[in-house]
């Protein structure tokens, strides 16, 4: 393999509102779900980030998270998601509207709730 297309990554800033659209254009394109994560950045806001993966070749769609937690569920797309999303809302406080398999914050069993976001 004289290409080096696994090391091919690509990110997109989303717009919340525009997240739904950009995640079924993935799906019909035929990318998998790689994996989806959040993160507290410096000045405080969290972004999710949810990786694609077609040809060994990554894109990156990354959604800065609305200041009232809330975001829309990829679990009619990719079902599977809904591992992430409650880990995420166990660990950032961030709620997913319309997620397929809900834990209702007890998919990891925490001390402090939203430990990675303690504000919330």
């Amino acid at each position: 393999m004289s290409e080096k297309k696994f090391m091919i990554q690509n990110f997109e800033q989303v717009e919340a509102s525009n997240l739904l659209p950009r995640v079924r254009e993935m799906f019909e394109g035929g990318y998998r779900l790689g994996q989806a994560c959040a993160t507290k950045q410096a000045d405080g806001n969290i972004f999710v980030l949810y990786s694609f993966d077609k040809d060994h070749v990554l894109y990156n769609l990354k959604v800065n998270v609305p200041s009232n937690l809330e975001l829309q569920s990829i679990t009619d797309d990719y079902w599977p998601a809904f591992i992430y999303e409650n880990e995420m809302h166990d660990l950032f406080g961030i709620t997913f509207k319309h997620l397929a398999l809900d834990y209702q914050g007890k998919f990891f069993k925490v001390s402090t709730p939203t430990p990675w976001n303690p504000q919330n």
